[in-house]
């Protein structure tokens, strides 16, 4: 294990960084931090430290960056365990020999297993697949005490009452520390095609698109073009690319666009992300159009959700902003910001189940030491 002075980071600068090397360690870490009352934050590769609320001061911020080996892959079982310091792309690599892949696709480039499930992230492709939630079978997170606790597959010690795993996902650290993950995975598509069309209307092309039978991978669109992946068996993939440019008037290719699955923004501009119930797709995009007509978007067509990039944004109307997106069941939260910014709004805005997030807080951090104001709510 290594200790090491840190930079500050969403305007946060912890005491110090520790790198434990591997369960023990970490355990061992946390439990020292525990004793000594640190308030305590979590990283890998740091490709998503600055989404969230800038957590309160930090003693202590744990790297998972060490923790990085893949412990098994059951290619037989479609299964695959791996620390959360692995690198997704390197986990896609590894299992990939094997005609497989873990069906994640989030476009932070470093990415690890332990940040895609804290940050619950996911790509163009959760369409079809889900979101880390949807393929996460088993976990192992060490708590706020230090005490190392198992969920789902292969289980050893379990906390009663709770599925870990979907407490974890989306967590951004703010109940203990996720060490390994446990994934379902799914057979490598022989054959892709991708369709393009000029497209004003997604909803109405989305429409077309189910209703000549297809099953998209995914569906993205930037403002102006929509994109229809389909991945399947050669005669399969085929058969619904070709209906499906009849059906939106647009054209087919096997390779994807260079800017496929990237995020309308960059780290530290401004990024928004929109969700709604996925019958509101339109009147959000008109809405969206209308509020903010230089925002540049990209939506998961058919996944309720939608990114918007801006180069200026009036802080002031976020939260006249939210109530509209409410109307459809929906919600704001703001992705990246300047730090500045972030310090002095609700990054997360209002959220359903606020209580119950709370009362899971008090029991997996009674002192409320671990990545403190990160989540909903201050939490």
């Amino acid at each position: 294990m290594s200790f090491e002075s840190t930079q500050p980071s969403s305007g946060v600068m912890p005491s110090r960084v520790a790198q434990p090397l591997n369960l023990a360690d970490l355990s061992n870490v946390m439990r020292a931090a525990a004793t000594a009352r640190e308030a305590v934050g979590v990283s890998g590769a740091g490709s998503k430290i600055n989404q969230g609320a800038p957590p309160k001061a930090l003693d202590l911020l744990v790297s998972t960056s060490s923790i990085n080996r893949i412990v098994e892959h059951a290619a037989g079982d479609l299964v695959v365990t791996a620390q959360a310091g692995v690198a997704l792309a390197e986990l896609q690599d590894h299992v990939a020999r094997s005609r497989q892949w873990l069906a994640l696709d989030p476009p932070e480039p470093g990415a690890t297993v332990g940040g895609v499930v804290a940050s619950a992230a996911s790509g163009p492709r959760r369409l079809l697949y889900g979101t880390p939630r949807d393929v996460l079978i088993g976990i192992t997170v060490v708590l706020a005490d230090g005490t190392v606790a198992k969920s789902g597959g292969k289980v050893v010690k379990n906390v009663a009452g709770y599925d870990l795993g979907k407490l974890f996902t989306g967590s951004f650290g703010t109940l203990g520390v996720i060490a390994e993950c446990t994934f379902r995975l799914h057979p490598l598509p022989p054959a892709r095609r991708v369709v393009t069309a000029v497209i004003d209307d997604p909803a109405d092309a989305a429409r077309r698109v189910f209703g000549i039978g297809g099953v998209p991978t995914a569906m993205e669109w930037d403002g102006a073009v929509l994109t229809v992946i389909f991945e399947s068996i050669e005669s399969a993939a085929d058969v619904q690319a070709r209906d499906a440019a009849a059906a939106i008037d647009g054209r087919v290719a096997e390779s994807l666009p260079a800017d496929f699955g990237t995020r309308p923004y960059v780290s530290r501009e401004i990024g928004l992300k929109v969700t709604h119930r996925l019958g509101a797709l339109r009147e959000v995009i008109a809405f969206l159009r209308e509020r903010l007509p230089s925002a540049r978007i990209g939506a998961h067509v058919g996944s309720g959700v939608i990114w918007l990039g801006l180069d200026d944004f009036d802080w002031d109307s976020l939260d006249t902003l939210r109530a509209a997106i409410d109307r459809y069941d929906g919600s704001v939260v703001v992705v990246e910001a300047p730090a500045a910014v972030k310090s002095r709004i609700d990054v997360w805005g209002p959220a359903r189940g606020i209580d119950v997030m709370r009362r899971i807080k008090d029991q997996f951090d009674p002192d409320h030491r671990m990545s403190p104001g990160r989540f909903v709510g201050g939490i």
